[in-house]
Formats: C-alpha cells, structure tokens, sequence
C-alpha cells in the first residue's frame, strides 16, 4: 500500500519545524511508519543547495536561477527520499514542498504561477503533498519572532543548525513587503485547493496551533487510513 504525503508550510518564522517534528513523534507513537524531511534539504545536493539560498549570505540570486536551484533540490528529494519512502507505505512528512515555490519565487520574487507550474509539471509530475498545512501568520509577528530568536541564541551561544550565530535567514533578510508577498502567494494557493490545502491560524498560543495540525492530519488520515507497523497492527 502506497504511504501518505503530507507537508507543512507558510512564512519563514510561522513555527513549521517545530510543530513538524511534534508531530513526527506523536504519528510515530500512534504506530505510522514516518519519514521526516525537509526542503531544500533532505539528501546531500539539497542540503547544499540549501546552504546557499536559504542559511548563505548575502548573495545575489536571479529569481529564475534561484526558482531553478530550489527544483533541482527538489527533483533530488522526490527520487531519493520521497518516492521510495512512499512507494514503501511510509507517511512522508516534509517542512516545504511545491507550495514553497509558488509562493516565493512565483508571488514573493514576482515570477509568476504559470513560470513555476512549468517547472512544477516537469519535476513533480502527477505527485502533490495528499495535504498540506499552511501555517498562516502576519509578516510583522514573524519577524518579530526571528528578531526574538536571534536575540535569545546569541545570549545563550546557541544558534540554528547550518546557520551563524546572530544572522537571520536569507528569505528572512528580504523584509516584511517580501514576506507580505510570500504570505499572499501561501493564502491564494489555498483557496485555489481548499480540498487538499488546509490554513492554519499560526499567531495563536503553540499548543492551540499544534491541535489545529493534528486535527487537520487526523481528519486526513481517518478518511484514507495509512499503513502502520506491523507490530502494531498484530
């Protein structure tokens, strides 16, 4: 039995690593077989890519170039880790998919939907997360957010994997007339795909955000029952 590909996203700062691996751990104690990944990232040229254009520094990208390196990252994911991990029955859950690039290279870099359908047909194909959760929050409160957390990790020498210390990411660097593009693009997309694309009030207190992604995945999963653990099913 194919496995169940679900993804989180929204604006860099709305919180989706976080409640993504909350909910890795609670789908996994509730006995699913889950593959957490992410993009750009997940294999090692996604990783890399990822380096440059989303933890870089202040490089230069053109926006089609850089529409081109989030693909190729892509296309890398799908046949490495998400086709097999699906084609396995496991439940792939990944923080960013094509949503991503609508919203930021096709609304917030101004290419364009149709530009990125292009690249999306020719990657992607027939696969599309089975749903996505767009974790929706103001471009104020999220670089409030990043502002809290850069200040907070440097006080305690702590700082994100991949990222140096006292530095927000690249997407981040763009500002809120970005940002406020980007969130457009996310809020468009869902109401174009309401079935399968699922809004969430990320600016709430976490535990209520964490129950509004576990309602919306179980309200998912209880409708297509996903292959478990065998030793949970015996």
């Amino acid at each position: 039995m194919r496995g169940f590909f679900i993804t989180l996203d929204g604006i860099d700062g709305a919180g989706k690593s976080t409640h993504l691996r909350k909910l890795a751990r609670r789908l996994k104690r509730q006995g699913y077989r889950v593959r957490a990944t992410r993009e750009p990232g997940g294999t090692k040229l996604g990783e890399a890519i990822r380096r440059l254009l989303v933890e870089g520094e202040e490089l230069r990208i053109a926006p089609l170039a850089e529409l081109a390196l989030m693909v190729a990252a892509r296309a890398e994911h799908i046949e490495e880790v998400i086709r097999p991990a699906l084609a396995r029955g496991e439940l792939v859950l990944s923080d960013r998919f094509s949503a991503a690039s609508y919203a930021y290279q096709g609304y917030g870099r101004g290419l364009g939907g149709d530009v990125v359908r292009t690249f999306d047909r020719a990657v992607c194909g027939p696969l599309q997360p089975d749903l996505t959760v767009v974790l929706d929050l103001d471009p104020r409160a999220a670089l409030a957010r990043a502002d809290s957390r850069l200040t907070r990790h440097s006080s305690s020498r702590l700082r994100r994997p991949g990222r140096p210390a006292g530095r927000p990411g690249r997407f981040e660097r763009e500002g809120l007339r970005f940002l406020a593009r980007v969130r457009r693009g996310y809020v468009k997309l869902a109401e174009a795909h309401p079935a399968r694309i699922k809004v969430v009030n990320a600016a709430l207190e976490p535990p209520e955000v964490e129950a509004q992604i576990r309602r919306a995945v179980e309200n998912f999963l209880n409708r297509h029952p996903a292959p478990r653990r065998a030793a949970r099913e015996s």
